[in-house]
């Protein structure tokens, strides 16, 4: 029943995990289709005085979705889309839309312009019928997980492959409607409310307020999932987003949708070396803004070996072609244009700027139509899913083994040195992994793969030893996947046990018993 808490095992049990495949415990979950059914379940928890695990789709991989006890609010029930309304100031379309609503379904609503309108109000219809003559639109954030939902998103800050050019979730969140603990409710709109310096008094919608202060600490200069985003004068509704469940419960988020490029076109380039792969990356990095890729992504000697044998073995990926046995590295680009002179244009710029690095335009795969994108993202994707097969074969001898995958981003210059240092200590240890991922925000995810738990301790320290050098380097610990439950560490490692005492005290202002998601981004408190 909606916003019933049920208490037999059975029903809880499938909730118990995500996909970091950690397993947590509830005496209760709840399922609710309203706000105000959120608002009644938080009274009946809070009178307990139990802990609340807040749930959407369960796809993040850092145990944020885990419960540590108490309730679970699974919010996969609130997924309905809203609203539209048009924005004058930022000429754009805002969509308004449930926690629950999934990635994949958005876009799809979005793409075929088809809503469930019966619910919205007459302004929303009206702006509705004008998003219908439009043209064409699509929500910029984008991210591997399509089955994610929206909420999850906010909550983890979400980003992937079109984040070099798009940014993350964070640019495109406009609004905010938010429960706090208590049952108040918090309605925030980017650019009304504003810290004053470190300190911030935020208004309440029964007109009541919060005050506290802001952490002191300074982020580091990169693409950042680490922690909450804080800094002097910030507008507030950042502090939420990205913020992994802990100040309150995003019960409506309002999106900008942005119009959709004409054209959209990849390429996969492949090098004889990772020398040549790096310096074409660097050269993309230097092209006039509007003519940057929208997308770099880099695979090293492992993916393509990866790929290759299954290709071979398991006869597995047969949309991909066959790879070139000479090919050790590959640079994966996409791109957008507004007409096709403008598209032929990049193309022919692109395959001389291929050729000065050390490429070969002629070895290189070309997708001009949604179907050949669509297998050069197949590859993409092929890496992390073999991945899995692969750790899921050892766990049957080893079942306390998992894949180990960095999420660590550092600064421009540092991206060879970066490469360096993960190559060498790799080396010396003597593991397996698998270099692949965003190498155009510098953010590559490392992906050891045990063989047993002695490989597997090792691995963790190597993961200790990069996330201080990575600090030192003026990086972060946690680019786009959030701390969850099982970054602690690497969290003190980025901004040390006084910094982690004030994200404490700023949760506090919000939620003084530390009921709500307790354990994420911090750990649990004695």
């Amino acid at each position: 029943m909606p916003g019933q808490i049920l208490s037999d095992p059975q029903i809880i049990q499938p909730y118990l995990s995500d996909e970091s495949k950690v397993t947590g415990q509830a005496q209760s979950i709840s399922f609710p289709e309203s706000e105000a059914e959120i608002r009644e379940i938080l009274l009946a928890v809070c009178q307990a005085h139990q802990t609340l695990t807040v749930q959407g789709a369960r796809t993040g991989i850092t145990g944020g979705a885990v419960p540590t006890g108490g309730h679970i609010l699974n919010l996969s029930k609130l997924n309905r889309i809203t609203g539209i309304a048009w924005d004058a100031k930022h000429e754009c379309f805002l969509l308004s839309v449930q926690p629950g609503v999934q990635l994949n379904q958005l876009n799809k609503a979005i793409a075929e312009k088809s809503f469930d309108t019966s619910s919205w109000n007459a302004q929303a219809q009206s702006a509705f019928r004008r998003f219908q003559q439009n043209g064409a639109w699509f929500l910029p954030a984008d991210i591997t997980e399509t089955t994610a939902s929206i909420g999850g998103m906010v909550s983890t800050n979400a980003s992937g492959a079109k984040s070099y050019r798009y940014g993350s979730m964070r640019r495109h969140v406009l609004g905010l409607r938010l429960l706090l603990i208590n049952g108040k409710s918090l309605t925030l709109r980017r650019g009304e409310q504003f810290a004053q310096g470190r300190q911030f008094t935020l208004r309440l919608d029964d007109g009541s307020q919060i005050t506290g202060q802001l952490p002191a600490y300074h982020m580091p200069q990169v693409k950042n999932a680490s922690g909450y985003y804080v800094h002097e004068n910030m507008d507030l509704i950042d502090l939420f987003i990205g913020s992994e469940g802990t100040l309150g419960i995003v019960t409506e988020i309002t999106l900008a949708l942005a119009p959709q490029p004409a054209f959209t076109w990849g390429t996969m380039a492949f090098f004889t070396n990772e020398q040549n792969a790096l310096a074409y990356v660097h050269t993309l990095k230097t092209l006039p803004q509007t003519e940057q890729p929208i997308a770099i992504e880099y695979f090293d000697q492992a993916c393509l070996a990866l790929i290759r044998n299954e290709q071979e073995q398991l006869h597995a990926h047969q949309s991909i072609p066959a790879l070139n046995p000479t090919a050790q590295s590959a640079i994966y680009t996409e791109f957008t244009a507004e007409s096709l002179p403008k598209r032929d244009e990049s193309i022919s710029r692109l395959a001389d700027l291929l050729n000065a690095a050390g490429g070969d335009e002629h070895a290189t795969w070309l997708a001009l139509s949604r179907q050949d994108l669509e297998k050069l993202i197949t590859f993409r994707h092929a890496i992390p899913e073999s991945i899995n097969r692969i750790i899921a074969e050892r766990k049957r001898q080893h079942p306390n083994l998992t894949k180990l995958g960095s999420d660590m981003a550092v600064p421009d210059d540092k991206l060879d040195w970066v490469m360096r240092l993960y190559e060498d200590t790799l080396a010396q240890a003597g593991l397996e992994a698998l270099k692949f991922g965003h190498i155009g925000d510098n953010h590559l995810h490392v992906n050891i793969l045990p063989h047993n738990e002695s490989e597997y301790a090792q691995g963790k320290q190597l993961f200790e030893q990069w996330a201080r050098a990575v600090v030192a380097a003026g990086g972060t610990v946690s680019a786009e996947h959030g701390i969850g439950k099982l970054k602690h560490a690497l969290l003190a490692e980025l901004y040390g046990a006084q910094a982690l005492e004030e994200m404490r005290t700023l949760k506090r202002c919000f939620d003084p018993q530390g009921l709500l998601n307790p354990g994420n981004m911090f750990p649990l408190e004695a």
